[in-house]
Formats: C-alpha cells, structure tokens, sequence
C-alpha cells in the first residue's frame, strides 16, 4: 500500500530502524539457524519441538527482515534541524496548540514509524499533523479525530538547535 506522503523519517528513527535490521539479521538469526541445523542433525523433524520452533522463529525474523528492509528503501530521511522555515509547522517540529476551552497540547510531528503518543510524538501522517502541516503561530485549524471535529489554534512552534 503507497501512501499520498512521503515516508519521512528523523535520521534518528532511521538509525533506530538500521540498528534493528542490522541485530536481526546479524545476531538472531544466525543463532536460530545454529539452533535449527542442531535439531536438525537429532533425527525425525516432525515431532523436534526446537526444529519446529526454530523454523517458525527464522520465518518471523526473515519476515521482519523484510519489512524493515521495505520501510529503509521508502524512507526520506530529513533532519528538523535544517528546516529552512522555521516559522511553520513541517516535519520535526514541535507544536503547541490550543483547543476552544483552551486546553494546551504540545505535539511533536515525527514519521509514521518513529511515533510515540506517550512521549507527544504523532505520526506525520495522523489527523492532526496533516491539518497542522504549514501552518503558522496563530492559525486554526480543523481536525477530523474520531470523537468528532476539533479547532485548534497554533500556540507555539519549535525546532530542535
């Protein structure tokens, strides 16, 4: 499935995805391969709970192999810091916004794969940080959210130094 946006990425959420391919492919693997040709080597396969389960193991990890590979190749790594505008809201930057009854939120507008809602991260390609793309400190914006339509005014913006 392509997106209609680009799969940005912060070079530190792409090193984090880097680091896990690279663990994957370069430690567990080749352990449950090590664990697979053993249990291979015991004789009958089909009742070898390690052979069985080793095998299952290797098409999760070549599995997950391959969709970090997929997501490596889509992604646009951009770097907040060398925004150019800093003066709107693009990928990276860090928000607050006010709704009606001016309850305050500070979001930070991260690529899909890199989200943490816990942390104020969202995804690039949430609700809200489509509506919140450009826009300046002062400007409302409208949100479709599943609990319904919300206005936000733009409180603030801010960029890594």
């Amino acid at each position: 499935m392509t997106t209609p946006y680009p799969n940005y990425i912060s070079p530190e959420g792409f090193a984090k995805l880097r680091a896990e391919y690279d663990h994957l492919l370069g430690v567990e693997r080749p352990r449950i391969v090590e664990v697979v040709s053993w249990a291979a080597g015991n004789g009958d396969r089909s009742e070898n709970g390690d052979y069985l389960y080793g095998r299952k193991r290797m098409r999760e990890i070549d599995f997950q192999l391959k969709r970090l590979s997929k997501k490596m190749k889509d992604a646009k790594v951009v770097d907040p810091r060398q925004q150019p505008d800093k003066s709107r809201v693009y990928f990276g930057a860090t928000v607050t916004i006010a709704d009606d009854d001016d309850r305050r939120r500070t979001v930070t507008i991260m690529g899909n794969d890199e989200t943490d809602v816990d942390a104020g991260q969202i995804g690039w390609g949430s609700p809200i940080a489509r509506a919140l793309r450009g826009a300046a400190v002062g400007d409302l914006r409208r949100v479709i959210l599943p609990a319904g339509e919300q206005e936000y005014e733009v409180m603030e913006i801010g960029y890594p130094a």
